[in-house]
């Protein structure tokens, strides 16, 4: 058992670090955001940093729709390959420069799409971005002298749930072309071909794209809505993850794991809330367990986001009250994201902080969570060289811990392997 020590911010700092869920739109630097912006004679709500943390990057939110309200601005000034490829380069220098050496980015690329703008050209120039600060860093006297992990990535691609003529150019042009199909089924038709556009262009450019993700609200679009485009994603070897449990209940977990073939989930907060679900002839605490059980038994890793949660879910009114604690206890496979790094406001450093705080973490439970995140991202290369990989973190991880005192009574290397 873990004695009582204390786990400094510059210790967490130090740690290899993952972010399995970061929204790419989500994560500019707010000088960046203003700067593109008056190149592009985008009009903000304002023109200063302190002026839009007023009005538009909150430290908390009224709601979901307050929270996503930024993202009308993000996304008008990431229209074109400059801005795309700018965008993802500071991202991964964020987080390489706060000890984070694995990121899964994420991003829906038709709200980029246009007709100055295709898919293969949106996907490739945010990955020129991210290669170009990996392959500095990765070159860098940090890793070949000093013996840090080199940094990697791999890209997820969002599909919406749902979306309208004002989302984007392309879901314009595609809703006024399907004037008589059902809204779902355009929505349906929007993920399927953005899933075979996916497996089409990392084959052709060889991108890291690793995994398939469902974004959007829950509330009133299923993802049973999406079964095709993760089918054709299942059947093509692309890892998915989805959205689920963040506005809705343990019912949209379900139908992620069964009908989408989920891997991981984003979110998950509300696995464990029984007075979620719909069914009022079900077992609500027995659907519950199952649920749980099986989550836990496969290892079916929660992407969990603090900090966003405590901004749009109203009803959680402190920390204290967030499910990490419940997954903690029942030993759930767990990892730490931002979700959005400027709409937020945080960074993993920060909610790895708040956690150990709130929940009094031991340096076992941290970690573990810590490691949890490199053995079940959807690693871009070969498994024999993620496991060099994770060993080669597992071992750096261990001389932070030497060098800062920390000690733990653990088998990192065996539990949930």
């Amino acid at each position: 058992m873990d004695t009582p020590q204390t786990m400094t911010e510059a210790f967490v700092r130090a740690l290899p670090k993952t972010d399995l869920h970061v929204h790419l739109d989500g994560s500019l630097r707010l000088p960046t955001l203003i700067e593109l912006a008056a190149e592009r004679n985008i009009q903000l709500p304002s023109t200063t940093e302190e002026g839009m943390c007023d009005l538009v990057f909150k430290t908390r939110y009224n709601d979901l729709g307050e929270y996503l309200h930024g993202f009308m601005y993000t996304c008008a000034v990431m229209q074109d390959a400059e801005a795309l490829e700018r965008v993802a380069y500071e991202l991964a220098w964020d987080n390489i420069n706060e000890g984070v050496r694995y990121i899964e980015p994420r991003f829906a690329p038709q709200l980029h799409v246009s007709d100055r703008l295709d898919l293969p050209t949106v996907m490739l120039s945010v990955h020129r971005g991210f290669k170009r600060a990996k392959d500095e860093f990765n070159r860098s006297e940090a890793v070949t002298l000093h013996g840090e992990p080199p940094f990697e990535y791999g890209i997820i691609i969002c599909a919406m749930r749902m979306f309208s003529e004002g989302f984007s150019q392309y879901y314009a042009q595609l809703l006024r072309s399907h004037p008589y199909s059902a809204r779902k089924r355009v929505y349906a038709m929007a993920s399927l071909e953005l899933a075979q556009a996916t497996v089409a262009i990392k084959r052709e450019y060889g991108l890291p794209i690793v995994g398939f993700d469902l974004a959007g609200q829950e509330n009133g679009f299923p993802a049973e809505d999406h079964i095709e485009a993760y089918q054709f994603a299942h059947k093509h070897f692309l890892k998915k993850t989805v959205h689920a449990g963040e506005a809705y209940g343990p019912e949209s977990i379900f139908q992620a794991i069964t009908d989408l073939h989920a891997d991981r989930i984003g979110h998950g907060f509300n696995l464990l809330s029984p007075w979620l679900i719909h069914d009022d002839k079900t077992d609500k605490q027995r659907y519950i367990s199952d649920l749980s059980e099986y989550i836990a038994d496969r290892r079916i890793t929660l992407e969990v986001c603090i900090t966003s949660n405590l901004q749009t879910m109203p009803n959680l009114k402190t920390i204290h009250h967030h499910a990490f604690g419940d997954f903690l206890e029942r030993r759930l496979s767990v990892t730490f994201c931002t979700d959005n790094r400027l709409v937020s406001n945080t960074t993993v450093t920060q909610e790895l902080l708040l956690a150990i705080e709130a929940f009094k973490m031991t340096p076992s439970d941290v970690k573990h969570c810590l490691i949890y995140g490199f053995k079940r991202s959807f690693f871009p290369r070969p498994y024999i060289e993620k496991r060099h990989y994770v060993r080669n973190i597992i071992d750096y991880y261990e001389s932070i811990e030497r060098k800062f005192g920390i000690e733990t009574d653990d088998h990192t290397e065996e539990e949930g392997s």
